[in-house]
């Protein structure tokens, strides 16, 4: 009876044990699936067709992060809980013409997007490049940028100059998707005047970069966090975006910049 009853008593052990390992085997492997597809490489589904042509509709991608600096998580995943993060050293930096993976920084007058969203579009401005587009033709410091080979255009006749849409970036420009800028691309280090008639293309940018709304416009004075400013120095490189398929693209002639911060990697 008792050589029975120590070896059901093994027996549990040996379950307990079995079970025990079990667990941390699905545990370690989840941790180190969670690492990878944060820091190196990761899957992706094509959301929306603004890179029709070239990225179609549900066009499973991997996302290469390692190259512009691998980072710990970044959010919870299946979530939009945000993680404090870390990021190592880029390979290099992203560079115009790329395609580029980021995410959504939000629309041209919310700090932060609601949700965590990646897109894909192709970039077109770096830091200190000047974009500008004539009768959809886009040209970046004065030369004709290069045409993609998959560009996707709708039949419709070409939006003049002049002839404003009030959802361009800035709002107040008088500018279209077809005909927009020169505008240039801002970069860290940069100083930009400050003024009534300037401010609402720069105050998203810069409460995006202290995390919170800083920006106070009291009559003909500006306010950063409570102390007048007449000019702002730049904390971050921004890039500039558009979709190949220009006219069904929601992207930086809507929304603005994306910052170098949000750029995740190359699909």
């Amino acid at each position: 009876s008792r050589k029975k009853s120590s070896t059901s008593h093994e027996h549990t052990t040996n379950i307990k044990q079995k079970i025990y390992e079990n667990i941390k085997s699905i545990f370690s492997t989840m941790i180190l699936v969670l690492f990878i597809t944060s820091a190196v490489v990761e899957g992706s589904l094509t959301p929306t067709p603004s890179m029709e042509g070239t990225i179609k509709v549900g066009d499973r991608m991997f996302i290469n992060k390692f190259l512009f600096g691998a980072s710990t998580p970044t959010y919870v995943p299946f979530t939009d809980i945000e993680l404090p993060y870390f990021r190592l050293p880029a390979l290099r930096e992203p560079e115009r013409n790329e395609i580029l993976v980021f995410r959504f920084p939000g629309d041209q007058n919310q700090l932060k997007d609601n949700k965590v969203e990646f897109w894909v579009k192709r970039c077109i401005g770096t830091p200190g490049d000047v974009v500008e587009i004539r009768n959809k033709v886009i040209f970046v410091n004065g030369e004709e940028f290069p045409i993609p080979p998959n560009i996707t255009y709708k039949n419709q006749p070409v939006k003049k100059e002049g002839s404003r849409n009030s959802q361009i970036y800035p709002k107040s420009k008088n500018w279209n998707e077809d005909n927009y800028g020169p505008l240039v691309i801002p970069g860290k280090g940069d100083i930009v005047d400050l003024t009534p008639d300037n401010i609402e293309q720069w105050r998203t940018l810069i409460n995006r970069e202290h995390g919170r709304n800083v920006v106070i416009v009291r009559e003909a004075d500006i306010f950063i966090d409570g102390e007048i400013a007449a000019s702002y120095e730049l904390k971050e490189d921004y890039y500039f975006m558009v979709g190949d398929n220009r006219d069904d693209s929601l992207d930086s002639r809507f929304w603005g910049f994306v910052p170098r911060e949000n750029i995740v990697g190359t699909p």
